[in-house]
């Protein structure tokens, strides 16, 4: 694979910025508000949304994890032994409205996946979902009402997002898969 550069940690910064602002403005203020990260790289994200909503608005949002490991329709292509990485839910989610957020959003089925768990802890008023980057290439009918960049690629490149918290460093990058008998150059 050979990769470039198509966000940097600055980038990141601004766009969860923007994206905070974006949400707050589309509920009309913080109440009911709670923002859930997909395991993994979506939950620092949703950390991140969360403190700038605090930042610019002066309220705690309630922040949680969801992990779908069991809702994927590929679990049994996924691995032999998936690895649970746990959902936290700061409160009941009955009523309230819940941004999804995730790190890059492709076919729509780690949404599906996620909309599937979700709903088994309750009943909220309203799902929205908020993603750094948006690829295209669904295969659901499933859209974001947030995004961080839109980002035009081929089915075979793959988005990769690295985030401080998981990975010691903030960046997105494409990889396209390398023709056969080409070398990279480091």
């Amino acid at each position: 694979m050979s990769g470039r550069q198509i966000m940097t940690a600055d980038e990141i910064r601004r766009a969860t910025i923007r994206l905070s602002h974006e949400i707050v403005e589309k509920q009309a203020g913080t109440e009911g508000l709670m923002l859930i990260g997909i395991q993994r790289r979506g939950v620092p994200l949703a950390r991140r949304i969360a403190a700038a909503i605090q930042e610019s608005e002066g309220v705690e949002i309630p922040v949680g994890a969801l992990d779908i490991t069991f809702y994927r329709d590929d679990l049994s292509m996924v691995a032999q032994q998936p690895v649970v990485k746990g959902t936290e839910l700061p409160s009941g989610i009955d009523g309230r409205t819940i941004i999804l957020v995730d790190d890059v959003l492709f076919t729509g089925r780690t949404i599906r996946a996620a909309m599937d768990a979700l709903v088994d802890f309750g009943r909220p008023q309203a799902i929205r979902l908020a993603v750094l980057v948006d690829r295209g290439h669904r295969e659901l009918p499933i859209r974001a009402d947030h995004v961080g960049k839109n980002v035009p690629t081929s089915r075979e490149e793959q988005v990769r997002v690295y985030l401080e918290e998981i990975d010691a460093e903030d960046g997105v990058e494409i990889e396209r898969p390398l023709e056969e008998g080409v070398e990279s150059i480091p």
